[in-house]
């Protein structure tokens, strides 16, 4: 019954931020190479006193719903609040939400005129001055703004505020990601403590298979038998180790996630709830379509970019440079108009600018062109690769779905049945020791993978819910 648990093996995401436990158990049928074999083995041979009825108690008992007291200093938490913690204090998410906030106050920047330029011409010697028939002119100030074609300040607008969209689908990026993050840790933790369960609940059974073994000793058994028993429960002591040592690391994957304390102690207490899980392609591929925040953010680009697209076609029409002028005119005795009256002057300016460089023009219509071309094609091979992506997750959820009805259903109930005759068999001399526990070793085996492939599947429907983005 060798249970090498070994951390990383459910999800089948190879960007999956989290691995879930893997624990396996081999059916070993000599005395060599069962090291790890009779680790299983020996927990679930443990029942016995009277054997046959722990080992009915211990199958009374479904794997998946195996109840232990967590440590004292544990904290249990539900999967929905520690989403909901981690949504409101990622760092990660929050900088996303920092870049909306940076992309909105380009808006205004966008929308606005350039700052007005006013300037002053002036003439500090006086015998040098300009002379007009009004007067000497003193200073003469000017006020300047530069003003946009009509529709350019709208265009330049409309960019601004489609890159706020396009920054918002990296928000929505961002939490989904961080919810299929917390999903996995969770159910990584749900299953080391799943297997934790298990093994203890059979240190009892590998107990009573001791007193069996001992008892048929003392009338002229095998001491090999009693020998092979102890060994078990020192398996299922080692096999108890490396759990908690993964379930500490579950605990860290989820403490950081959700920024809690390294004291932090984290209990699964919800069922995984996947027995009625049924997905189906063509619906989630719609759904994706939808709602995944990568192609909502690949609509935001494309409209970004149809409107600088627009912006560039704008260029070719030309800005205006509207001025007032402000003279200042002294009659005093130095000037040389003797109809001096000395009455300031007001002027007004109009400029337009000349855009006769078609070469420039054309070349940056040209570009927004082709980046909005690019835009519209990564969408597509996006899309492509989504419906590639959903098909391969679903095949996978449904061949989970498949083993669990297998293993619940045809599997596990014959193996159960099996225990049975062998341990009456056993128990009435009529059975070897060793074929006990190769069956028991193969019970334990097909628990361990009911509760694996029950967390491989919740993954499997965390990945489908992160590939569709729906929240």
């Amino acid at each position: 019954m060798a249970s090498n648990p070994s951390v990383p093996a459910a999800a089948t995401q190879e960007q999956s931020p989290v691995a879930l436990v893997d624990f396996q158990i081999e059916t070993a049928s000599d005395d060599s190479g069962e090291d790890e074999g009779k680790s299983h083995a020996g927990s679930a041979e443990e029942g016995s006193t009277p054997l046959e009825n722990s080992f009915r108690s211990q199958l009374s008992g479904s794997a998946l719903g195996v109840e232990f007291s967590p440590p004292p200093s544990s904290d249990t938490v539900s999967l929905d609040g520690l989403i909901a913690t981690a949504l409101a204090s990622h760092p990660s998410i929050a900088a996303a939400r920092q870049r909306v906030a940076a992309a909105q106050h380009r808006i205004p920047q966008a929308t606005s005129l350039d700052d007005p330029m006013l300037g002053n011409t002036f003439w500090p010697i006086r015998d040098q001055a300009l002379q007009t028939a009004g007067g000497r002119v003193g200073h003469q100030f000017s006020l300047t703004q530069n003003v946009p074609w009509p529709k350019k300040l709208n265009a330049r607008g409309t960019v601004a505020t489609r890159e706020v969209q396009v920054q918002m689908a990296e928000i929505a990026k961002q939490e989904i990601e961080i919810t299929e993050a917390v999903r996995l840790a969770y159910y990584e933790l749900w299953l080391a403590d799943e297997l934790i369960g298990i093994v203890e609940d059979n240190r009892e059974l590998v107990d009573d298979l001791i007193t069996v073994s001992e008892a048929r000793y003392k009338t002229g058994g095998s001491q090999q038998d009693v020998l092979r028993a102890e060994l078990e429960g020192d398996r299922l002591a080692e096999q108890l180790i490396v759990l908690r040592r993964q379930r500490e690391q579950a605990r860290a994957d989820l403490g950081a996630l959700v920024r809690m304390p390294l004291e932090y102690m984290p209990t699964a207490v919800d069922a995984l709830n996947v027995d009625e899980a049924v997905p189906q392609l063509e619906l989630l591929v719609a759904q994706a379509e939808q709602c995944n925040p990568t192609l909502r953010g690949l609509a935001a680009e494309i409209a970004r970019d149809r409107a600088k697209e627009t912006l560039a076609c704008l260029q070719r029409y030309p800005n205006f440079q509207l001025g007032l002028g402000y003279a200042i005119i002294s009659d005093d005795e130095d000037v040389l108009s003797p109809v001096a009256n000395g009455h300031d002057n007001i002027n007004f300016s109009v400029g337009v600018t000349l855009p006769i460089w078609r070469d420039k023009l054309n070349a940056g219509v040209s570009e927004a062109a082709h980046t909005r071309s690019s835009a519209v094609l990564r969408r597509e091979a996006e899309r492509d690769r989504l419906r590639g992506k959903l098909r391969r997750q679903v095949a996978a959820a449904y061949a989970a779905i498949e083993q669990l009805d297998l293993f619940r259903e045809r599997l596990i109930p014959r193996t159960e049945q099996t225990l049975e005759i062998t341990t009456a068999d056993y128990q009435g001399n009529k059975a070897d020791f060793i074929d006990l526990v190769a069956t028991y070793r193969e019970l334990l085996s097909l628990q361990v993978n009911v509760a694996r492939t029950e967390a491989t599947l919740a993954s499997t429907l965390a990945q489908i819910e992160r590939t569709v983005g729906c929240q």
